[in-house]
């Protein structure tokens, strides 16, 4: 078994080759992030499907993370919504691929590119996401919504309470909660709001300056607090360490430990 059933690391799609084989010996289970143009590849189909295998043979999960790079699901222009769309159904057949349970997606949304009107990217997400959100239930795949650029949670309640599905929940990133909007709302507020929608958790630290993705304990947020909450609010949610060097990976996962205990 994993350190933790709920645990997962962050890999790139293009790091599965060089650290698959060290994810598996050391019983981690991926999150796997890919690039638009990962999801272009010709032979992607048959990779995603053996990598898929191994971990399941190894009794692993593995969660999958959506491109998201000039992709916006609440954009006003619709040609932006169709490539958005394109990637983001190719990111769900890849979930599917791998035996996935878990596909993380950007919500594109930043308050000074709609001025201050989320009123806006929320009616144009609500016609976005239920064709996506029905082949996800019939794949078995959550989507988690992440918070990225938001300093406040009007637009992510908004869109979570209006579409209201098992199948569509928050993924909650206390490096950018604490980024963005450590000022305007707490960790506790925040916890409250969504505890009914919370289904998978980025954890990783910062100095509130830069998104610095630094281990548990070499940055300033409150983690001791955190992990309360999550027991408190969503002690089933799957979480994952988003460590970008295997050296910081290692570090985060001795910081971890201590806080998984049971649920």
């Amino acid at each position: 078994m994993p350190m933790d059933s709920r645990l997962h690391v962050s890999l790139p799609y293009r790091m599965l080759a060089e650290q698959g084989g060290f994810l598996l010996a050391r019983r981690l289970q991926p999150e796997i992030a890919f690039k638009g143009p990962d999801l272009d590849e010709v032979d992607l189909a048959e990779l995603l499907e053996r990598w898929g295998a191994a971990f399941r043979a190894a009794g692993l999960a593995v969660a999958v993370h959506a491109p998201f790079m000039d992709l916006n699901p609440g954009a006003v222009e619709p040609l932006v919504r169709e490539v958005t769309a394109l990637r983001l159904n190719q990111a769900l057949d890849a979930a599917q691929r791998l035996g996935a349970r878990r596909l993380v997606v950007h919500p594109g949304y930043d308050r000074w590119r709609y001025a201050g009107n989320e009123d806006l990217w929320v009616e144009q997400s609500l016609g976005f996401w239920p064709p996506l959100i029905r082949r996800a239930a019939d794949a078995g795949v959550v989507l988690a919504l992440e918070n990225v650029f938001e300093d406040a949670p009007g637009n992510l309640e908004k869109l979570l309470a209006a579409i209201d599905s098992p199948w569509f929940g928050h993924c909650f990133d206390v490096g950018h909660w604490h980024l963005f909007c450590r000022e305007r709302i707490s960790l506790a507020d925040w916890f409250q709001r969504f505890s009914r929608h919370l289904v998978h958790l980025h954890v990783h630290d910062n100095l509130g300056e830069g998104d610095d993705h630094l281990p548990i304990g070499e940055g300033l947020i409150p983690f001791a607090e955190f992990f309360a909450l999550v027991r408190r609010h969503a002690p089933q949610a799957t979480l994952t360490l988003e460590a970008h060097d295997p050296e910081s990976l290692l570090r985060a996962l001795l910081a971890v430990r201590p806080f998984l205990v049971p649920c």
